[in-house]
């Protein structure tokens, strides 16, 4: 949780805001098949369901009062991975930072896979 105070009171953001409004914005992205989940037992990369996309964001709070994201994605075949990977950091960024006030300090993108 990350807590931020105004002058009205405290504002106290959780991490499911964080996941939801992350997961929901990098999956808008042209060409993101989905959240993508690494199984620990055996090491296949899962594709997550809507509601269950907040496996796929890891949300680090810094003591400067910021956020780091780390998004873990499946893309779909025939996309430039580096291009998308720019254009869902950006898209991260921006949407975190309007529906919170919170500043992103990095949004890392991990493609775990690509689908046929």
């Amino acid at each position: 949780m990350i807590k931020m105070h105004t002058d009205r009171g405290d504002i106290t953001v959780s991490n499911a805001v964080f996941t939801s409004i992350t997961g929901a914005a990098a999956t808008n992205c042209f060409g993101v098949k989905g959240m993508a989940y690494r199984n620990k037992t055996d090491g296949l990369v899962h594709l997550l369901r809507r509601e269950a996309m907040s496996k796929g964001v890891k949300v680090t709070y810094n003591e400067d009062n910021t956020v780091s994201i780390e998004l873990h994605i499946i893309v779909e075949n025939g996309v430039n991975i580096a291009t998308l990977c720019r254009s869902i950091m950006s898209e991260v960024k921006y949407v975190v930072t309007q529906n919170t006030g919170i500043d992103v300090r990095e949004v890392n993108v991990c493609v775990d896979s690509i689908t046929m």
